[in-house]
């Protein structure tokens, strides 16, 4: 089956050829760990965990390298302001390394919440300081950086001469100058104003520093991902992700950095997630607008009217195309519930459904439409709507407008944990991701309707609407299908 895959780079939707047959290296920029993470960080998570498992599925053998950033990101996102971990330490009196445990410990909880795997390798910025250094010496040796008072940047200008900055982005020399003029301060150390910073120069009141050849400081942002994605995927890999707000400066500095060191573009494709937004601004730490993934799962958040599974925050990211925004608002949180119930309850019904062999209803291959649209670009809305058509043709089965034969009903089966659990990596079990355990009401709520229906058989209806209306008071909606009765809670 052939992948085809948005290249940020080329501005084009391409057929995916790995570089080595049958294996494919992956690195995503991951979460700078100085606060809980929010929904912003659950969308390149899920977003990539998609692609992680599609390739695999596809059969190919992936290295899966996703960093966290504990140190070198500064607060204004460029070369001016305190490092944001460092910052966090300060003010609540912790070491550096212990903010950045704490919040990495969350990070890991809230992925395996959202049911987003493991990468194959997790390395810290913090632990590759000989690699990050090693890149600065590779960049200074080939004449594309300058050191100024024990502090390293990248000359812009000279790179741009020679090999064209601003490819990924779209963004020329010019604007980028007039970009950074704006947003920079403190930049009178620099040559030019689009330069930014491989190697800083700590103060003396900066926390995290190491010992280098230019003096006591600590690497640049952009230099992180350079130097790990090739430890461990090489000078060239296949798939470089993340979010959109990271083509510039972040993944177009990386660029850069790779040519000037070895004369190769890290990744043959460029892969970015959009933004989501509330009240159509982006969602994020640095605006203050950002609700965490805690707070979704409690519910404790004034513009949450109640706790949302993690399997509902994961449905509601994958209802959208990964390359369009997802505006966030709870009605569309609770849409997002809705729906993924009926997937739930088409699944359940699928369970109980008894084959009829004699039966030549014929039902579509949804499993290879599924794969067909994931092999799209990663079209979840598509193959989510391929999903609702096979709980369409459970729904009538169970109703009995219809009737399925053994195979029709293993293909379906087959749909299901190949694509809704498999691939888009939704849990089968409803009591062990929602916010209500349904267990222990179970046998109860079974033993009421098993007794509504001996009334409704006895013709006693005084009885078996009493038993209806008190479950519907209590928050259980009550179905009469052919096979006996089925109920959920609202």
């Amino acid at each position: 089956m052939m992948l085809q895959i948005y290249n940020t780079l080329t501005r084009n939707k391409e057929v995916f050829k790995p570089i080595t047959p049958g294996r494919v290296g992956m690195y995503v920029c991951g979460p700078t760990v100085y606060g809980d993470p929010h929904l912003g960080h659950a969308r390149p998570a899920i977003t990539f965990d998609i692609l992680f498992r599609l390739l695999q599925h596809l059969g190919y053998k992936v290295r899966y390298v996703r960093n966290i950033t504990d140190v070198g990101h500064l607060e204004h996102d460029a070369d001016d302001g305190e490092d944001k971990i460092a910052k966090k330490a300060r003010l609540e009196q912790l070491e550096p390394m212990e903010v950045a445990q704490y919040y990495t410990n969350r990070y890991h909880k809230a992925m395996d919440a959202l049911g987003v795997l493991p990468p194959s390798i997790e390395p810290h910025a913090s632990g590759h300081i000989i690699e990050q250094e090693q890149l600065v010496k590779q960049i200074l040796d080939n004449g594309y950086a300058y050191e100024v008072d024990g502090s390293v940047y990248f000359d812009v200008e000279k790179y741009d001469r020679d090999h064209g900055y601003g490819r990924l982005s779209g963004r020329s020399l010019e604007n980028t100058r007039d970009a950074s003029r704006d947003n920079l301060d403190g930049v009178g150390e620099k040559r030019n104003q689009a330069d930014f910073a491989l190697w800083k120069l700590a103060r003396p009141e900066h926390i995290m520093r190491w010992p280098s050849p230019w003096g006591d400081g600590f690497p640049g942002w952009h230099c992180e991902c350079t130097a790990m994605g090739r430890k461990y995927l090489g000078e060239q890999f296949d798939i470089h992700g993340g979010g959109m707000d990271l083509v510039f400066p972040h993944h177009e500095c990386e660029i850069a950095q790779a040519i000037a060191s070895c004369g190769k573009a890290p990744a043959r494709y460029w892969m970015h997630n959009n933004m989501i937004t509330i009240a159509g601004q982006k969602m994020g730490k640095s605006l203050g607008n950002f609700i965490t993934l805690e707070q979704f799962f409690t519910g404790d958040h004034a513009l949450l009217s109640r706790a949302y599974a993690p399997m509902v925050i994961r449905f509601f990211i994958l209802q959208a195309h990964y390359r369009g925004t997802v505006d966030f608002s709870d009605d569309a949180l609770q849409a997002a519930e809705k729906a993924l119930e009926r997937l739930t309850d088409g699944w359940r019904r699928l369970q109980e459904l008894q084959p009829d062999d004699t039966s030549t209803v014929d039902v579509a291959d949804y499993t290879a439409l599924c794969l067909d649209a994931l092999c799209d670009d990663l079209n979840t809305p598509v193959a989510i709507a391929h999903l609702f058509d096979a709980c369409r043709v459970i729904n009538q089965a169970n109703d009995g407008t219809i009737t399925l034969n053994t195979g029709a009903i293993d293909s379906l089966k087959s749909t299901f944990t190949t694509v809704a659990f498999g691939l888009l990596g939704l849990r089968d079990s409803a009591a062990g991701d929602s916010a209500v355990n349904l267990e222990p009401y179970r046998k109860a709520v079974d033993l009421l309707l098993t007794m509504r229906a001996e009334a409704k058989a006895a013709r006693d209806w005084t009885t078996s609407d009493r038993i209806r209306d008190a479950l519907a008071q209590a928050g259980f909606d009550v179905k009469d299908t052919k096979n006996g009765f089925e109920w959920t809670v609202r």
